[in-house]
């Protein structure tokens, strides 16, 4: 653990998103700015999707040089960093509302969602590390403040918000792919494009036997198998056994047990 007053190396772009750094000067011409090429930057991807963005493509919308962006965001890994931390701009004035910490934890995950739903790029985002720009750290802020009182050490509400952040961005993420496909299809002129994909039993009828795969077979062929909820209602249905699971760790942290 570094300590107190020891300068640790920051991913690229925290140190400006932090005002560790002074922001590039105004060039010649005006409304050229680190925010302007965030701002441009979130929307071809919102558009196009991540592999879309390039610093190139960024100037050519913002009507710049290639260049002259570099006087603001020093390369693509510093701008994707901006771009993530500006996803979650307004978690500053974000007021979880719920009766006791498992509604307001519930709320927490499913805003993340819909943020992910909104810009499905950061789902293709590289992840060494967890998002640690202010907005993103005002958003885990509120997720630590909704676990007041219930008795966890700090290091554990931290490992629950990880938890509950890694399911919504796999199934952000599963959804997103999903999409994408369904659209390259449809481009491409594939027959049945738009319609829905089969469901994971369907397939195992097709695929299995009742010999090797007797659960799977039982499973497949279930008066049930047919009954195929939504995908947010299956998103719905995890994060409530996730919250379950607190719930349980909870109760055991209160108990002295040792979790």
């Amino acid at each position: 653990m570094p300590e107190a007053g020891e300068q640790v190396p920051l991913p690229p772009g925290l140190d400006l998103l932090w005002g560790r750094r002074e922001r590039g000067k105004r060039g010649p011409r005006a409304g050229l700015s680190a925010d302007a090429i965030v701002a441009a930057a979130v929307a071809i991807a919102d558009a196009e999707g991540l592999e879309a963005v390039s610093m190139a493509r960024v100037a050519k919308k913002l009507g710049f040089t290639t260049m002259s962006l570099y006087r603001h965001v020093s390369d693509k890994d510093e701008l994707l960093q901006m771009m993530w931390d500006a996803s979650a701009q307004g978690a500053e004035g974000l007021v979880l509302e719920g009766d006791g910490w498992r509604a307001k934890l519930r709320m927490w995950a499913i805003m993340q969602r819909d943020v992910l739903d909104r810009h499905p790029w950061i789902t293709q985002m590289p992840m060494a590390a967890p998002p640690a720009g202010p907005n993103s750290a005002y958003f885990v802020e509120r997720g630590l403040e909704a676990l007041d009182g219930t008795g966890l050490r700090d290091a554990d509400k931290l490992r629950m918000l990880g938890l509950l952040s890694s399911y919504t961005l796999s199934e952000a993420r599963m959804a997103y792919d999903a999409a994408r496909a369904a659209k390259q299809a449809e481009a491409a002129g594939q027959p049945d494009a738009t319609a829905p994909p089969p469901s994971y039993e369907a397939m195992l009828r097709v695929l299995i036997d009742e010999e090797t795969y007797p659960r799977l077979y039982r499973m497949a062929w279930s008066p049930e198998s047919g009954e195929q909820d939504d995908e947010r209602t299956e998103f719905f249905f995890g994060l409530d056994r996730i919250l379950d699971g607190i719930q349980a760790f909870i109760d055991r942290t209160r108990e002295g047990g040792s979790g």
